[in-house]
C-alpha cells in the first residue's frame, strides 16, 4: 500500500478537524528516533533485485540465493529481453526459482525488435494459460539506447516512436489481461541535482524521454520507472573513489522528490516509482576500493536503500541477483561465494515494515528507523565514513534504551554483537551498518 500523498493527509486532516502532528525536533549533534511519530508503510518491493535466463545462479550458491532476502526479480533482466524471444519453458523455469526465492515476479517484453502480438501472447501464456498471476509488466529495457541499434537499419529511434510503440504493446497487453499493472518507461538514467560538478549523467537527455512519456502515456502507466549508474562519469574516467561514492548516496534525496514532482506536473496524479535498475556503477569494473564488488559498495547500498525507503520508493531492483562473465561484481551472489551487498540486504531482512521518524545532522552518519508487525523497534545506523564514530542514539524522550545489536563491518557479516545500551556514547565502527533492535 502506498503512503498517503502530502494533499490527501491535508484533505483527512480539514475533514475531521484536527491539525496535523507536529514534526519532532532532531537533537543537534546526535541520532535522534521518534518511534511514535509514525511514516507509514514500507513498501516491501524496494528490496528487489534482476534476474533472467543469462543470469543463472550456480548450483552451489541456490542455498544462498533462497535466503537472500529478495523480494521481487524482475525478470529477464537488461537488455537481453530486447534482443531474444523469452519461451515458454524460461517462463516456468523463472516462476519455480522465483517461488522458491519468495519474490513476487516483474516481467519485461521485448519491445525492440519485438511485436504487440507477441507482447500479448507473452501476459496470455504467463497469467491465462499458466494461471501465475504476474501483476507487473514493463515494455522494453532502456529505450534510451535504442538510436545505436536503429541506426543499423539506417532508421532512427526517439521519444516520439517510443512513445507510439509502447502505448500499441500496452493497449495489446492490457487487452488479455485488464488487471496488469503497467511499468515504465525504463529509460537508463535518471539523475538530478542542482550542485555544480554533481553526478548527473546525461540527465536533461533523460529527463527529457521521462517527461516526453508521461505526456504521452501518463494516462496508462501504473507504476513510473527509471535506472541509476553514477558511475563511471564518463567513458574514461573508471571507477569512483572511496570519496564519490560515500557522497553520492545523497543525491537520492533529489532524484525522486525530482521525479515524483514530474510527475505530478504531466500526469496530474501521484504515481509509485520503481527504480528497476541501481548500483553504484554499469561497468565491468572490480577489485577497487569502491567497485561493487567492495565492501563500502554494500555500505552505501544500505544508505541508498534507506533513502529511497525514506523518499517513499515502491520499487527497487539492485543488479542483480547473481553476475556473470566480467560483470563479476555487479551481483549479491557470485559464482562460489556472496558479494558484501548480500549482507545489507540481509540485515534490511530484519527491519520493520512500518517507517517512523529519524533523523541525523552527523557527518557520516545515516539513521533509519521501522517498527515491525509486533510493535518491535528497529535501527539502522549507516557509517559511511573510514573512521568510527561516537555520538548519542536517542529514542524519543527515553534516556536509556537497551538493545540487540547486529553488526555488518569488514570484520562482521551480519553477527550478533549481543546487548548494548544506547543513549550517549554510542560507537559506530567505520564503514558500517548496525541494527538495533530494541527490547
Amino acid at each position: 500500500m502506498k503512503r498517503f500523498s502530502i494533499a490527501i493527509l491535508l484533505v483527512m486532516v480539514l475533514l475531521s478537524g484536527c491539525a496535523p502532528a507536529t514534526e519532532p525536533t532532531p537533537i543537534p549533534g546526535a541520532l535522534f528516533v521518534d518511534p511514535g511519530y509514525s511514516l507509514g508503510e514500507i513498501s516491501p518491493l524496494v528490496y528487489g533485485s534482476n534476474y533472467g535466463p543469462w543470469l543463472v545462479v550456480s548450483f552451489d550458491m541456490l542455498p544462498r540465493a533462497y535466503e537472500s532476502g529478495v523480494t521481487i526479480l524482475r525478470f529477464p533482466a537488461g537488455s537481453w529481453g530486447d534482443h531474444n524471444n523469452v519461451t515458454k519453458l524460461q517462463i516456468d523455469q523463472f516462476m519455480d526459482f522465483a517461488n522458491k526465492v519468495g519474490a513476487t515476479a516483474m516481467f519485461n517484453v521485448r519491445l525492440l525488435g519485438g511485436t504487440p502480438e507477441q507482447a500479448a501472447e507473452m501476459v496470455r501464456y504467463t497469467n491465462v494459460e499458466k494461471k501465475y498471476n504476474v501483476q507487473y509488466w514493463g515494455i522494453g529495457n532502456e529505450p534510451t539506447l535504442y538510436e545505436s541499434e536503429a541506426k543499423k537499419n539506417g532508421e532512427t529511434y526517439d521519444t516520439v516512436r517510443f512513445n507510439k510503440e509502447w502505448r500499441e504493446f500496452a493497449t495489446a497487453m492490457k487487452a488479455v489481461d485488464p488487471s496488469i499493472k503497467l511499468v515504465g518507461a525504463e529509460i537508463n538514467q535518471f539523475s538530478f541535482s542542482t550542485e555544480e560538478g554533481a553526478t548527473t549523467n546525461f540527465g536533461e537527455w533523460d529527463e527529457t524521454w521521462f517527461v516526453e512519456f508521461l505526456k504521452e502515456n501518463g494516462d496508462m502507466v501504473d507504476i513510473v520507472s527509471f535506472h541509476r549508474y553514477p558511475f563511471p562519469r564518463s567513458s574514461v574516467s573508471g571507477p569512483p573513489s572511496a570519496e564519490e561514492l560515500v557522497q553520492n548516496s545523497q543525491e537520492w534525496d533529489k532524484i525522486i522528490p525530482r521525479a515524483r514532482a514530474l510527475i505530478l506536473e504531466h500526469t496530474g496524479r501521484d504515481l509509485p516509482i520503481a527504480v528497476t535498475e541501481f548500483n553504484s556503477a554499469y561497468d565491468k569494473s572490480v577489485g577497487g576500493e569502491a567497485t561493487p564488488d567492495s565492501h563500502l559498495n554494500a555500505i552505501w547500498a544500505a544508505d541508498v536503500l534507506g533513502r529511497m525507503i525514506k523518499n517513499d520508493v515502491f520499487m527497487a531492483n539492485i543488479w542483480s541477483l547473481t553476475a556473470k562473465g566480467g560483470y563479476g561484481g555487479l551481483g549479491l551472489v557470485g559464482q562460489s561465494d556472496v558479494y558484501p551487498a548480500y549482507y545489507t540486504y540481509q540485515l534490511y531482512g530484519m527491519f520493520g515494515e512500518e517507517l517512523v521518524y529519524s533523523a541525523s545532522d552527523v557527518s557520516g552518519l545515516s539513521v533509519y528507523a521501522a517498527k515491525r508487525e509486533d510493535g518491535t523497534l528497529t535501527v539502522m545506523v549507516v557509517n559511511l565514513s573510514t573512521e568510527a564514530q561516537e555520538k548519542a542514539l536517542v529514542i524519543a524522550d527515553q534516556p536509556t534504551v537497551k538493545a540487540e545489536a547486529w553488526l555488518f563491518d569488514p570484520e562482521h557479516k551480519v553477527e550478533n554483537m549481543g546487548e548494548v545500551e544506547l543513549g550517549e556514547g554510542v560507537i559506530f565502527p567505520p564503514q558500517s551498518v548496525t541494527l538495533f533492535i530494541l527490547k
